[in-house]
C-alpha cells in the first residue's frame, strides 16, 4: 500500500521535475512529503480506530469500499488526464500544498487501516519512507522521462489500492 500511495508523489514529482528543480529543492520537497506521509495516515489510523469501535463488523466493509473508491478515483483521474495547476514549489506555501496534495490519500488509507489491527509505527514509517523515496525518484527522473509516465504511475497506484479494497470486501 505504501508503494501504491507513493505513486502519487512519484507521478506529481515527475511533473515538477519536468519544469526543472534544484537538488536542494528535491531534498526539501521529499522530506516534507515523507513527513506528511507519516502524519496523514497516523491521523487516519486514529480516526479509523474510533470508527471501527463504533461500527463493529461494518467497519471492514467500509474500509474495503473506501480503498476501492480511492483506487478507482486515482485510475479515473489518470485516464482523464487532469493536470496539476502550476505553482511555485520553492515557497513554503507551494511545498506545503504539494506535500498535502500527494499525502491526502494516505489519510483515507489510514482510516481503513485503523479499522483493522495494523502496526501503527511500522505503517506510518513505511508510508513516510515510500512517500519520500518515490517523490525523490519522480523529481529526479522528471527531467529525463516523458510526461506520460506520470499518468501511468498514478493509474498503477490506483489499481493496487482498488485491488486491496476488493480483497478487504471479499
Amino acid at each position: 500500500m505504501a508503494a501504491a500511495l507513493g505513486m502519487d508523489a512519484f507521478s506529481l514529482g515527475i511533473g515538477i521535475g519536468l519544469r526543472g528543480i534544484r537538488l536542494m529543492h528535491v531534498a526539501r520537497l521529499s522530506a516534507v512529503i515523507g513527513l506528511f506521509h507519516v502524519l496523514m495516515p497516523l491521523a487516519g489510523i486514529y480516526t479509523g480506530k474510533l470508527m471501527g469501535a463504533l461500527l463493529g463488523h461494518i467497519a471492514t466493509l467500509a474500509a474495503g469500499l473506501l480503498l476501492a473508491l480511492l483506487g478507482g478515483h486515482m485510475i479515473y483521474s489518470s485516464l482523464r488526464g487532469d493536470n496539476v495547476q502550476p505553482f511555485d514549489h520553492r515557497t513554503l506555501w507551494g511545498t506545503a500544498v504539494f506535500a498535502l496534495s500527494v499525502s491526502i490519500d494516505s489519510f483515507s488509507v489510514g482510516i481503513s487501516l485503523g479499522m483493522f489491527a495494523a502496526d501503527i509505527m511500522l505503517t506510518v514509517l513505511t508510508f513516510g519512507l515510500f512517500g519520500g523515496a518515490m517523490s525523490t525518484l519522480g523529481l529526479l527522473l522528471g527531467r529525463k522521462v516523458s510526461p506520460n509516465l506520470g499518468e501511468y504511475g498514478e493509474a498503477c497506484g490506483g489499481a493496487i489500492l482498488l485491488l486491496f479494497g476488493i480483497l478487504f470486501i471479499i
